[in-house]
């Protein structure tokens, strides 16, 4: 039986490394925060694997045929891509990955009704991945990594229930599936609120953002589904906040917990709102992390 023991969720945007030196210092205040409080969880809480929720920016599947989910098997997983490199301006990491957990994660995904495709070769990573990386330093802290890139761009796409269910679900594998003993950090990544190349290319919906973190810290989740809605998140910035879908797979994943917000931002130059959230997960003596 294995054991979820950390589930976060946290903004990712190009410019949090390369624009970062110029940003104010309450904005480069609220990203330290951010990473730093989700990689002090993952100190405590010593998974074995994070598993990764990240919307794939068109990089490695075509439009015509665009999965739902992909996730990545490989032995090891390395980024940045080498063409997004001048655009992210972060250094190289590579990261152990774990082929076990991904092939529970297909199977059991599949054994569930829910259609995820799979790739032994290492994925291309734009800020997605590489952005939380270099930021809590995975690489460095002794865990493996399954990521798995979401559609959240290509219609039709996974909506918020559907990224709630597949939250239960890896919970429910994470329980029943892997072996015993083996303990899972649960990580959504993109957001909030953006619209990249559009014509509000520079539009933070500030009043969105701050109300889907409260919604979030409430905790009610039925309400979270009934009202954080495709149409509403694409009102806050099309092609670009749809990404919290990640955030919402996390929810699923992490049950009934209480939900604390890290710190938000609005940085116009990052192009994103920039915020996270940490789900305060039990540890055997009913303690929290």
């Amino acid at each position: 039986m294995g054991r979820i023991v950390s589930a976060s969720a946290v903004s990712h945007a190009p410019g949090l490394v390369g624009l970062f030196p110029e940003a104010p210092e309450e904005s480069k205040h609220v990203v330290r925060t951010c990473f730093g409080r989700i990689k002090q969880n993952w100190q405590d809480s010593q998974p074995d694997v994070v598993i990764a929720f990240a919307n794939d920016h068109l990089a490695n599947s075509r439009p015509r045929a665009y999965p739902d989910f992909l996730i990545g098997m490989g032995q090891t997983h390395s980024g940045p891509d080498e063409w997004f490199k001048p655009w992210l301006g972060c250094r190289d990491y590579t990261v152990p990955g774990n082929p076990m957990v991904a092939q529970a994660m297909l199977t059991g995904m599949t054994r569930r009704g829910i259609r995820m495709f799979a790739q032994p070769e290492n994925l291309r990573f734009d800020d997605n991945i590489s952005i939380p990386t270099v930021w809590t330093d995975l690489d460095q802290l002794g865990t493996t990594l399954v990521p798995v890139m979401q559609n959240v761009t290509v219609p039709p796409m996974p909506g918020p229930a559907q990224a709630y269910r597949v939250g239960q679900a890896l919970a429910e594998i994470v329980r029943d599936e892997l072996p015993e003993d083996c303990r899972v950090a649960v990580l959504g990544t993109g957001g909030l609120s953006h619209e990249p190349g559009g014509k509000r290319y520079f539009y933070i919906d500030e009043e969105f953002d701050r109300w889907f973190l409260d919604l979030l810290v409430e905790g009610d989740h039925e309400r979270i589904l009934r009202e954080v809605t495709m149409e509403r998140m694409e009102a806050a910035g099309i092609g670009g906040t749809a990404e919290l879908l990640s955030w919402l797979v996390v929810l699923g994943a992490a049950g009934h917990v209480p939900c604390e917000n890290l710190g938000y931002t609005a940085y116009e130059n990052w192009k994103s709102g920039v915020g996270g959230v940490l789900w305060r997960i039990p540890v055997s003596d009913g303690a929290v992390i």
